[in-house]
């Protein structure tokens, strides 16, 4: 053995403290962190979900503490919202075309992109954004048929009813109904749709089974929803330009009475209690939430709920409505036994469309 090793090696290495210097290492690899998704919220136990125009989202509201749970992105101009009938799934419309007021004219709009045209498949309790389905043209409004398999679109921009299957995500049927149509319901015995035209002034009735256009009833101007009684004998549909709501027997098909509502006026969207005793009525520019006696066809009271309440839902129990109000982004809850608004929660920007789901 070489006694001088040592002694030499341990020199060596004190000359090359001493100098600064330093024996060369190998190259670390620097670990990256992954980033840590974050798992959504549970779902809330009553849950209203609003679509938000202007941020492209849709707000997660957990009833019960009246907060703000969850924001789930959607994609360009959610509108219309509606729940399937299990409670797992919410159908959004997503639009492309650019947003315009009344009196706007398009020509001085930027073109649209329809690539952004569909309807948004939401996963209620994962919180996320499954799929988009195409839908045609400017979705508006929607309605889900009873048995959850159909998705009935209003395109505004091409002035037709398309239907869509929720189990492949196609297109089934088209129906031309009439210029810009909006509002989409469900008739009670669910064979047939109403969908207002806000151009036609009137409410296009298509029976979704025998795959035809049974007629247009003639309502007041610019129409925006449908609200049936349970029984489905009639149909209340409000009149934003007219100030009034027009009210329909189903049977024949006719506009049997207008309901005469105050000045100035704006009628927007509907929601009927169950039992059918009230109608419940959001009035846009003039602030309102008007409640209808269904036996007297009255205005039986009324409660300023917010800035252009569009939107308007019902508790399952009934004894609570919302409201999504646009331009102040908040949303309402009205107790309806005192009539009063209780609590305006802020949510995203321009919120729309509303729908409350309960867990199961």
């Amino acid at each position: 053995m070489n006694r001088l090793a040592v002694p030499v090696a341990v020199a060596l290495a004190i000359g090359l403290s001493a100098c600064g210097g330093s024996a060369p290492q190998p190259a670390q690899p620097v670990a990256t962190a992954k980033p840590v998704e974050q798992a959504p919220p549970p779902q809330p136990a009553l849950g209203l979900y609003v679509t938000n125009e202007q941020s492209g989202d849709l707000s997660v509201i957990d009833v019960n503490t009246a907060m703000v749970v969850g924001t789930i992105k959607l994609g360009k101009r959610p509108r219309g919202i509606a729940a399937s009938p299990d409670g797992t799934r919410l159908y959004v419309a997503l639009s492309g075309s650019p947003s315009a007021g009344p009196g706007v004219d398009e020509k001085t709009l930027p073109p649209p992109d329809r690539s952004a045209d569909g309807i948004g498949v939401v996963d209620v309790k994962a919180g996320k954004l499954l799929t988009v389905m195409k839908s045609g043209t400017d979705p508006e409004q929607l309605a889900v048929s009873h048995d959850g398999t159909r998705v009935y679109v209003a395109n505004e921009d091409a002035g037709q009813l398309t239907v869509i299957d929720t189990a492949s995500g196609n297109v089934v049927d088209t129906f031309k109904v009439g210029d810009e149509p909006e509002g989409v319901s469900v008739h009670p015995n669910g064979n047939i749709v109403y969908v207002t035209s806000e151009e036609d002034g009137a409410v296009y009735v298509v029976d979704v089974v025998g795959k035809k256009v049974i007629k247009p009833i003639m309502v007041g101007p610019r129409p925006r929803s449908i609200a049936f009684l349970p029984d489905g004998s009639r149909a209340y549909v409000p009149s934003e330009n007219g100030a009034t709501l027009s009210l329909i027997d189903t049977k024949k098909m006719a506009t049997i009475r207008t309901i005469k509502l105050a000045d100035g006026m704006r009628p927007m969207g509907t929601v009927m209690a169950k039992d059918g005793k009230q109608l419940f009525v959001s009035t846009g520019r003039s602030k309102m939430v008007l409640t209808i006696d269904t036996t007297t066809n009255k205005v039986a009271g009324s409660v300023e709920a917010g800035q252009r309440p569009w939107g308007i839902g019902l508790s399952p129990d009934g004894k609570t409505l919302f409201t999504a109000n646009g331009p102040s982004g908040d949303v309402s809850i009205i107790d309806i036994a005192s009539n009063q608004v209780t609590k305006k929660i802020q949510v995203g920007r321009g919120p729309w469309g509303l729908a409350v789901v309960a867990a199961r």
